[in-house]
């Protein structure tokens, strides 16, 4: 039965990283440019004092115009002096704020590049379990946002909260060496409360935010999954099924969206209110205090002017506050990848692989993935150095796991697997698997050209090459006949090929990498007959050289194998040559027979559809 999409439960509360473990992740990354650092929060300072200077020279200004009229002095040299250093405190405000951000700019892309490229590594080095589990359009959102949350981070934090923070200390500073103790209190108190008001209120609805961006991570892995699946959706005509399911997380979002900007609206309010009330009392101190004579009207116009310049970035500090909590946010999705237990891992000064024949051995190997579900049992056998051992069995035997197995996908629970001696779990997987070239029988391409994906067998391969790469996977004829040729696209996932033509393409790019040893999982499954037969005999001078397991199903393709493996829930239940396979008159031998009735009935059903086309009347180009 269908399940509606009203069925799906709700989205589980997630444990969120704290932030200043995000924020202790982060810094390192900054303070390998100390250097600049330092200098950026120099400027800083000397951008903020000649900021706060401005308003102490326009009061001086003003007090020099409220002289007694017809004093020179006051007329000509002191204000053009005051307006000289104006022109000047105003020019340097911009100098030192954009020399901050230049020795800045370097630091902020550089950690960004720097954390990216770590986490796109980290993913890479995660196990083939992870990546089983893994919700692509999910975990790419998580990506963007994070590396984007880092750069909104160290802008907001170094560019706009502590220039305030230091424009605050200058300011309240002079206030109370200058002024009646009630303007530092007033603006004390306003800073303050709008303070702890932003704060309580940014923190009560920063699960709004968590919940968005879990629902919109949720919606972009639905689209990009049912995108992926789109043949899939095809055939069973769920064009408006998947609709629903994605509108439903849209809606799921609208409604987490409503709530977020509701309380927005609230939290813009009460700061509003709070400015409002404190530059409200400050003015009317400063009033009665110019009344009183006990302040002059440059005294006014700097208190005025202190205020417009703290309060204005201060409105703006509960926005960066809001914005810096939602750049945590992402941030936590983003730090939390680097912390996922990378499961296979190399040893601490792991050897790389020495190779010198490429014997490969099957040490008693145990293997589950999960604990309650074992695959392997006490499989154990040896690939002579270069020899070719079959591997046969029916699905879900274990005949695909042996391939993971020694790539290294996942270590053995007991047992082990060497090569020429040393065992896999001891030496490097950059140099494990430089030595291994697997052709599988799901093959997946890049969404590139042609000449790109059977050059990724080995980068920096000449054209040369990688023809004759082509040319042994019976692909090269194929390949010159279409338009564009070696530069035609393949699409996503290589879905402008057919079955076969993707898997020749694999096929020239294994050999391109030319490994010591060689996996056929199956390679020649969505080959045609004739196609088969054709790449076949090349297949067998390839692997005469070279260390060789083939995962077979079509048994035809095996007969001349050292060695013949029967794997039956994952136990070794027969092995030896093709004869002797046959002459014990086991599992091989019945599977040999089945397939080979199989064959016959296929070959009749030909001659016969051949023989009702001969008859058809009508068709004198065949009678």
């Amino acid at each position: 039965m269908r399940r509606t999409p009203s069925s799906e439960p709700s989205l589980p509360p997630r444990e969120g990283r704290d932030d200043w473990a995000a924020l202790s992740t982060l810094l390192p990354y900054l303070w390998t440019y100390k250097w600049r650092v330092g200098f950026a929060l120099l400027c800083l300072v000397a951008a903020k004092m000649a900021n706060v200077g401005v308003p102490l020279v326009l009061k001086h200004l003003i007090d020099s115009l409220t002289l007694p009229a017809g004093s020179v002095q006051a007329m000509l040299v002191l204000p053009l002096g005051l307006l000289l250093a104006y022109g000047a405190l105003r020019l340097s405000t911009t100098l030192f704020t954009e020399l901050r951000e230049y020795l800045f700019a370097r630091v902020t892309q550089r950690a960004v590049r720097t954390i990216a490229l770590k986490v796109f590594r980290h993913l890479h080095a995660l196990s083939l379990r992870f990546h089983l589990n893994r919700q692509t359009g999910g975990m790419t959102r998580d990506i963007e946002r994070g590396t984007r949350g880092i750069s909104s981070l160290v802008s907001y934090t170094l560019f706009s909260i502590l220039p305030t923070l230091v424009e605050i200390v200058l300011v309240l500073g002079y206030l109370a060496l200058h002024y009646h103790i009630w303007f530092t209190l007033i603006t004390l108190v306003a800073l303050l409360a709008y303070i702890a008001f932003t704060v309580i209120v940014t923190e009560w609805r920063t699960h709004f935010r968590r919940t968005m961006n879990d629902l919109d991570s949720r919606a972009s892995t639905r689209a990009i999954d049912s995108l992926l699946n789109y043949e899939t959706v095809k055939y069973f005509g769920n064009e408006d099924y998947e609709a629903k399911r994605y509108d439903e997380g849209l809606q799921r979002y609208e409604a987490a969206a409503v709530k977020s900007q509701t309380s927005l609206s609230l939290l813009n309010t009460g700061q509003s209110a709070i400015i409002a009330i404190a530059v409200t009392a400050i003015l009317w101190l400063a009033t009665t205090e110019v009344v009183a004579g006990r302040m002059t009207l440059g005294d006014l116009v700097l208190v005025n002017a202190f205020m417009i310049q703290l309060y204005i970035p201060l409105n703006f500090l509960g926005v960066i506050y809001r914005e810096i909590k939602q750049s945590m946010a992402d941030m936590e999705r983003l730090f939390s990848l680097l912390d996922e237990n990378r499961e296979i891992a190399d040893q601490q000064q792991a050897s790389p692989l020495q190779v010198a024949g490429a014997e490969v051995r099957f040490s008693h190997v145990d293997f589950s993935y999960e604990a309650n579900r074992q695959i392997l049992f006490d499989v154990d056998f040896t690939i002579a150095a270069g020899t070719t051992t079959a591997v046969v069995g029916h699905s879900g035997s274990g005949k695909s796991t042996l391939s993971r197995l020694l790539f290294r996908f996942y270590d053995v629970n007991s047992g082990a697997i060497t090569i020429d001696g040393q065992d896999v779990r001891q030496v490097s997987q950059q140099s494990l698997r430089q030595a291994i070239g697997i052709v599988p029988q799901d093959t997946v391409l890049f969404n590139d050209t042609i000449e790109y994906n059977i050059a990724y067998g080995r980068p920096g391969a000449t054209r040369s090459e990688i023809i004759e790469a082509a040319k042994s996977a019976y692909i090269h004829d194929f390949i010159e006949s279409l338009p564009a040729g070696y530069d035609t696209m393949v699409g996503e996932r290589g879905l402008k090929l057919s079955g076969g033509e993707k898997q020749r393409v694999a096929i020239a790019r294994t050999l391109l990498k030319q490994p010591a040893i060689l996996i056929f999982d199956e390679a020649t499954s969505a080959l045609d007959t004739h196609a088969e037969q054709a790449i076949q005999s090349q297949l067998k001078e390839i692997a005469r050289e070279r260390t060789t397991l083939v995962i077979a199903h079509r048994l035809s393709t095996i007969v001349d194998a050292a060695q013949i493996l029967v794997l039956e829930k994952g136990r070794i239940i027969e092995r030896g040559t093709h004869a002797a396979l046959l002459a014990q008159q086991g599992a091989y031998a019945r599977m040999w027979h089945q397939q080979i009735q199989q064959k016959i009935v296929a070959v009749n059903a030909e001659e016969d559809d051949l023989l009702d086309i001969l008859a058809a009347p009508g068709d004198s180009a065949l009678r």
